[in-house]
């Protein structure tokens, strides 16, 4: 009987020192509280607590959360309602604020954000607010932050998520819209058509260049063969001088020379040949010499 009392009082003893024995884990802070009253926030790790009088009154998450609350109804500056839900990031920075300062904490922060929201919203226009979203969620976050410090909470940012304006001015807004996307698609447009008449003027004048480019290389080069003939020519007749200089021809082989030319030129089909007086003179001096020669053979012969 007696080791039964003892092991029922040691497997308490067992269950009393592991209750004791607190571990908190990694972005999280416990508040404890020594009979009703706090104590101390313990951080991650292992802690010893004592048994009956202490206990962990709050477990508090340190990591950053998200709020997503709903559409609310606000007026902007110019009488138009129109319906905003934001999304909220926070993150306890102190655990023990976070358990005293408020009982609600996240219910705390909607009703302060549609309260800022409103205010914000109140003091601008319909196009500010369509068109100032990041200096709406700027200063809302501020105001949040600024508010929610002595809760232990960091407001890191405040978004937006969705605005609808009323319906009338919806639809105003859509017609508006695809205006801007025709305007803009006809601008394009142009610009392509200008852009394409453009490169094919330019196309044009770099063909005509070319083609004007391809004649003047082409004269160039049949001015060049002409002149090239020419000068061959010129050499040749050069050459013949140089070669009729050298042969050291008499007067006579000129003359007969000419006068084999100009048997040439009477095989032609001129009707008129004008015959130079040397040649003429030497046509004499050839006919006298076959008359001589013609005389001292007939009376030989006769003989």
């Amino acid at each position: 009987m007696l080791m039964l009392v003892l092991a029922i009082l040691l497997v308490i003893a067992l269950i009393a020192i592991a209750r004791c024995i607190v571990i908190v884990p990694q972005s999280n802070g416990y508040v404890t509280e020594w009979l009703g009253v706090y104590k101390d926030t313990w951080e991650a790790g292992l802690h010893i607590r004592t048994p009956f009088v202490e206990r962990v009154a709050r477990r508090v998450s340190l990591k950053e959360e998200v709020a997503d609350f709903p559409p609310q109804p606000v007026i902007t500056r110019d009488n138009v309602t129109m319906m905003i839900d934001t999304v909220v990031f926070f993150q306890v920075f102190d655990p023990k604020a976070y358990a005293y300062g408020v009982s609600r904490p996240v219910q705390a922060i909607e009703n302060l954000s549609a309260t800022t929201l409103r205010d914000v919203i109140g003091s601008m226009s319909l196009d500010e607010t369509l068109t100032s979203r990041d200096a709406i969620n700027t200063k809302i976050t501020a105001t949040l932050d600024d508010a929610t410090d002595r809760w232990g909470i960091k407001v890191n940012r405040v978004e937006l998520k969705n605005i609808e304006p009323p319906t009338e001015i919806r639809t105003a807004m859509e017609k508006q819209m695809k205006a801007e996307r025709e305007k803009r698609s006809n601008i394009l447009l142009a610009e392509g058509e200008k852009q394409a008449a453009i490169t094919r003027a330019e196309g044009e004048k770099e063909s005509a260049i070319l083609r004007a480019e391809a004649v003047k290389e082409q004269r160039i080069r049949e001015a060049e063969g002409e002149a090239q003939a020419l000068l061959m020519v010129q050499k040749a007749k050069a050459e013949t001088v140089r070669l009729l200089n050298e042969a050291a021809p008499t007067q006579n082989m000129l003359a007969l020379r000419s006068m084999e030319a100009m048997e040439r030129v009477a095989d032609g089909k001129a009707t008129k040949i004008i015959v130079p007086s040397e040649m003429q003179n030497l046509a004499a001096t050839v006919a006298s010499i076959q008359g001589i020669a013609g005389g001292n053979t007939t009376p030989a012969a006769t003989k």
